[in-house]
């Protein structure tokens, strides 16, 4: 972060889970069960993803979309803050042999460069590692990353509940969706989750969206507090 100014966020440092940890990256995958290899086979589809294309992949985690959009032919640059997940990452690719069509980069949505605009952004569960000013810098680094009609694609933790029921929404969804340790996320783990990081209100994302110069063509709330963007670069 030598050469950004002094009042720049390190989005390279760790927010609430420390995915540093091989522990945290090898139970990832049991852990995040929204983005199996079914689930990221189904976007590659609806995102027509195809040959000949060029897809960034932010908060790349340890790989399963990147190898998937890989296979189906495109080159994918493979971005994640984390070595491990990076490391974990590489290993799954070779074992898919398409280690050859994806490059993977240490780095976040404030420090990644990229020169040639691609097709595709995809992020996936790792938005809410950023504070929303700063969410707002990403987004418009990421539109000039796009090439003009170019497709963004945002899944993470969205909360579109009314903000004065915050307390028993949020007790609400921790009881829902913990697992008991070793199972899977747990309740301690949803509990840093809110307290740590990020997650945003899904009125404020889609005007982030909007002023960032992308047309919202989906917004999904998949539940109070999941949701997904498809939009376009205009």
């Amino acid at each position: 972060m030598t050469d950004y100014p002094a009042w720049y966020y390190n989005d390279i440092q760790q927010v609430g889970t420390d995915f540093e940890d091989m522990t945290q990256v090898a139970t990832y995958d049991r852990n995040q069960t929204s983005s199996s290899v079914e689930e990221e086979q189904q976007l590659v589809t609806q995102l027509g993803i195809s040959a000949g294309q060029t897809v960034i992949d932010f908060g790349c985690g340890t790989g399963t979309f990147a190898i998937q959009a890989a296979i189906a032919g495109a080159h994918v640059y493979a971005i994640d803050v984390s070595h491990s997940m990076l490391t974990f990452a590489r290993q799954k690719a070779q074992l898919a042999n398409v280690s050859s069509r994806i490059e993977f980069h240490h780095g976040g949505f404030l420090t990644y460069e990229h020169v040639a605009p691609v097709e595709v952004i995809v992020t996936q569960a790792a938005l809410h590692h950023l504070p929303d000013f700063w969410k707002m810098v990403a987004f418009l680094r990421m539109a000039n990353m796009l090439k003009q009609n170019g497709i963004f694609y945002l899944w993470d933790t969205v909360f579109s509940f009314h903000p004065a029921e915050y307390q028993t929404r949020i007790d609400a969804w921790i009881q829902g969706v913990a697992k008991p340790p070793g199972k899977g996320w747990t309740a301690q783990d949803f509990a840093t989750h809110v307290r740590e990081e990020y997650t945003t209100f899904g009125w404020i994302l889609e005007r982030m969206l909007t002023d960032a110069g992308f047309t919202i063509e989906t917004a999904n709330y998949l539940t109070p507090e999941y949701a997904e963007y498809i939009c376009r670069r205009g």
